[in-house]
């Protein structure tokens, strides 16, 4: 039964990414088509056309692997000579799209002028291409041979700046909403483990942080004859009893208790306790003791000198049970600014942890758990969930789901690194050319041309050769090390 869970956790995964990829593809979809662009294909995929049907100008597709998406719209490498063109040489142009279409005219006389003129005379000599001359020639002939004469109007860079914008954000907007609704689905309906004002275990003995980190590994969790009893265990606290106020101070949720009880520290404070449906007050001595520092994370703090950093603090001796809750509303944005936060830190961070992945791979260096994983890893992350007899139904789906949120966020967030292909190259292309047709009008040299992709295509293909250097080490590390949940 198990491999047949693992199975279906692939199948889940792979239905969840796919749908995420589609209504990225929508997202750009959606904006040109409603601007007039002419969209030539809406595929989902790469490799071979398992399925595509075609609606009006539209090929909808779906292809073999799974591993992103892309629609076609004509014009993304604009002909040189668009890039060239000037408003002031357009009688009546005063807009990008006006000197498209007046410029395409203008070509189209030229050339039928040249070709009368032309006639039985003899053609110069091509000269030799630079390097990359021939691809940026090449890449422009190919985006622009879907348009007909006449539908210069309804390409890519005939598009205003403002609108161009909106067609390439809008896939990496709907990831962002994607993700933050799953989270919200996690987080406000499933709820999250936290702990709780309830009595899970009562220790027995304090034994201070330096003194504790002198002792050996397997002591450190019991106590020796002569160690000071703990608070709780001396007044008598037991497991399920729910710590209700402290010194007066209401105590709703784990945090406010701690910090009651590190405020507290050295002095006899009432705690009232509700037992058996029951209230109680009792004097508790809040002993003051070292704790080790931890950071936001939860790991310990190393001080200079490269021991434990200890400070002193109250210590009552009990631990917390834990129990799912949905997440305060008001709490929710500042959870998800902090997820979209940590994930632009992981993509930041993700050449240093690719070298990492380097070490696994060529040195049999040990895989951080946390590190980077491909589509493959991810895969059979979703096939462990399902198929894991650790977790309970109710479990599975917020630990699946939460992975498909997180991959969303990351979608949104790698797709916003301003690099060509990626969707974020062309927000910064637009920009580009926003930016410098604001100085041209301040200049007064008027309207100018669309910007000339195809120059920055050497760049693109650094850009891929990277990608797929790292698609291929992420794929290797998968299936040779790969990262697992449970054991």
């Amino acid at each position: 039964m198990t491999p047949l869970l693992y199975a279906v956790g692939v199948v889940l995964f792979l239905v969840g990414i796919s749908l995420s990829i589609a209504l990225h593809e929508l997202g750009h979809l959606v904006p040109a088509k409603r601007f007039g662009v002419k969209v030539t294909h809406y595929m989902v995929g790469f490799g071979p056309t398992l399925f595509s049907r075609r609606r009006g100008e539209t090929e909808y597709g779906i292809k073999a692997l799974p591993l992103g998406g892309f629609i076609a719209m004509p014009g993304m490498y604009p002909p040189v000579e668009a890039t060239r063109a000037r408003a002031e040489e357009l009688r009546g142009a005063d807009d990008a799209e006006e000197i498209v279409t007046a410029d395409a005219r203008r070509r189209k006389s030229a050339r039928a002028a040249a070709e009368v003129e032309g006639r039985g005379g003899t053609r110069a000599r091509p000269r030799r291409g630079r390097l990359f001359e021939r691809s940026m020639s090449d890449a422009r002939a190919f985006s622009n041979q879907e348009i007909a004469p006449g539908e210069e109007h309804r390409t890519f860079y005939a598009l205003s700046v403002p609108r161009r914008l909106v067609v390439m954000f809008g896939g990496p907007f709907v990831n962002l909403v994607l993700g933050i609704i799953i989270m919200a689905v996690v987080m406000l309906g499933f709820g999250v483990v936290q702990p709780t004002t309830t009595v899970a275990t009562v220790v027995e003995c304090a034994v201070p942080a330096s003194e504790a980190a002198e002792r050996p590994a397997e002591e450190r969790n019991s106590c020796r004859e002569g160690d000071p009893l703990t608070p709780a265990w001396e007044v008598g606290i037991e497991p399920g009893d729910v710590i209700v106020a402290i010194d007066g101070q209401a105590t709703q949720s784990w945090d406010e208790l701690s910090q009651a009880v590190r405020d507290s520290a050295g002095d006899t404070v009432p705690v009232r306790i509700m037992r058996d449906g029951h209230q109680s007050d009792i004097e508790v001595p809040i002993i003051a003791t070292e704790r080790p520092v931890l950071d936001d994370s939860g790991a310990p703090v190393v001080a200079e000198d490269g021991t434990p950093a200890t400070e002193t603090t109250g210590f009552l001796g009990v631990s917390p049970t834990q129990e799912r809750r949905p997440m305060a509303l008001a709490e929710f944005p500042g959870e998800m600014v902090g997820m979209i936060g940590q994930t632009f830190t992981a993509l930041f961070t993700l050449p240093e942890k690719l070298i990492e992945i380097g070490g696994v791979a060529f040195s049999g260096a040990e895989r951080d758990p946390e590190g980077p994983i491909g589509m493959v890893g991810v895969g059979r992350v979703a096939g462990e969930i399902v198929s894991t007899e650790q977790l309970e139904i109710v479990e599975k789906a917020q630990v699946g789901l939460s992975l498909l949120g997180s991959l969303n966020l990351f979608l949104f967030a790698f797709n916003m690194v301003p690099l060509l292909p990626l969707d974020g190259g062309h927000i910064a292309v637009a920009l580009y050319e926003g930016a410098r047709r604001r100085i041209n009008l301040a200049r007064g040299r008027g309207i100018i041309g669309p910007f000339d992709t195809a120059r920055l295509l050497p760049l693109t293909y650094v850009v891929v050769g990277v990608l797929l250097c790292m698609t291929a080490l992420l794929l290797y590390v998968d299936i040779v090390e790969p990262v697992r949940l449970f054991g």
